[in-house]
């Protein structure tokens, strides 16, 4: 088991059809013991699906947006543990009018809540939980969807915010290295989530995602982001940083449609 004694806080679990709850299986899978975060009118939704895992973990509330609400889940997960060594951020939000073709129409007010709440908060995170990880080194891991060569449809500022991501891995993996932590990103292909539901055209998707890569693709299959955030977090990798781990069956790297096979 890769991550046997480890201790991982997951921000981002929802309902049984979320990458986070994916993760959540894996870390316990591997023998990691698991805390989970949520805030508000989700908590109870994430309360209904940790009784699904086994152990249940305990949940700390967290709204990522407030600096209090991260240093009190510091100071709750430290009464908890003495350390922690692996850190997931599964987080990403943009209010009805960033998304859908309004790219033009978007407010700052709503550029600015899908930019703190879905890049922002992935250094926030690291800030706060620094102290616990600081001393032994660990594993940071972000949820992405590449846009650094793309302009998505409909995906408008989330798309600009998934590209500050990974800007924001690349500088976290240069400040925090000196403390022997590690920060990635998994660039997922798409997968039928609570969240997906939500942006307009995602279902266009379907089809097509699996026809262009080449290991294929399904949306309902969670698992190889599960499996991937999971070595992520085991000392395995434990030279590689500032890395955007593709997890899309390889349709990242095709440039064109490819040919019927003979």
């Amino acid at each position: 088991m890769i991550l046997k004694g480890k201790r991982i806080l997951l921000a981002g679990l929802s309902d049984r059809r979320s990458i986070g709850y994916a993760i959540a299986q894996e870390v316990q899978r591997e023998g990691g013991e698991l805390l989970l975060t949520s805030f508000g009118r989700m908590m109870s939704i994430t309360q209904m699906t940790a009784k699904k895992l086994d152990p249940v973990p305990e949940i700390l509330e967290m709204d990522v947006t407030k600096a209090s609400d991260i240093d009190n889940a510091v100071e709750e997960t430290s009464k908890r543990w003495d350390r922690l060594d692996g850190l997931v951020h599964s987080v990403a939000f943009a209010p009805a009018d960033a998304l859908g073709g309004k790219f033009l129409t978007t407010p700052w007010e709503s550029v600015a809540t899908t930019l703190q709440v879905s890049a922002f908060s992935f250094k926030e995170l690291a800030r706060g939980f620094l102290p616990l990880m600081r001393d032994h080194g660990g594993s940071m891991v972000t949820l992405d969807f590449d846009n650094s060569t793309s302009a998505w449809p409909k995906y408008d500022w989330m798309g600009v915010s998934k590209a500050a991501l990974e800007s924001v891995t690349r500088y976290l993996a240069r400040d925090l290295g000196r403390y022997k932590i590690r920060v990635n990103a998994v660039c997922a292909g798409p997968l039928a989530t609570l969240a997906a539901s939500a942006i307009p055209g995602f279902k266009d998707f379907e089809g097509e995602w699996e026809k262009r890569a080449p290991l294929g693709w399904s949306l309902q299959d969670r698992s190889p982001v599960g499996r991937a955030v999971a070595v992520l977090l085991s000392d395995y990798l434990d030279l590689t940083t500032g890395e955007l781990l593709h997890v899309d069956g390889g349709y990242h790297a095709m440039g064109a449609e490819l040919p019927p096979a003979d």
